[in-house]
This record gives C-alpha cells, structure tokens and sequence, in this order.
C-alpha cells in the first residue's frame, strides 16, 4: 500500500520532525530518529494529539494578537 502522508513543502521536514519530537517528550514517548513502528495506537495518537493542541493554541494566540 502506498504511502499518501507526504509533506507538501519540503523544507518544512526537518522543523516539522523537531516538533514531533518535542510533542512526544511532552507526552512521555520516546521516539527514535528511525523506525517508530513498534508505537501502540495509543502512543501515536497521543502524539498526534498533542501536535494539534499545540497547532491550535499557536492559532488562536495568533488570531488574538494581529487584533
């Protein structure tokens, strides 16, 4: 099955990796640089999650000021 998740800018990877990182830290799962397939549905998702929280709170902080 092939893969539909690409990123859509490029240059955006390795920021967009940093924090994936940083979003599992703050969660509490290590993840590795490599192969992250041994991650249960539960962990991914909290990762997940939390990166939308995040992407949300930035949103909102953004809206918030530019008024």
């Amino acid at each position: 099955m092939a893969r539909s998740n690409k990123t859509l800018v490029p240059e955006a990877k390795a920021a967009l990796d940093q924090f994936k990182m940083e979003a599992a830290s703050e969660v509490g799962v290590n993840l590795n640089q490599s192969y992250n397939g041994d991650l249960t549905s539960k962990q991914a998702g909290s990762i997940g999650g939390q990166m939308v929280k995040k992407m949300v709170e930035k949103y909102e902080n953004d809206i918030k000021n530019s008024k």
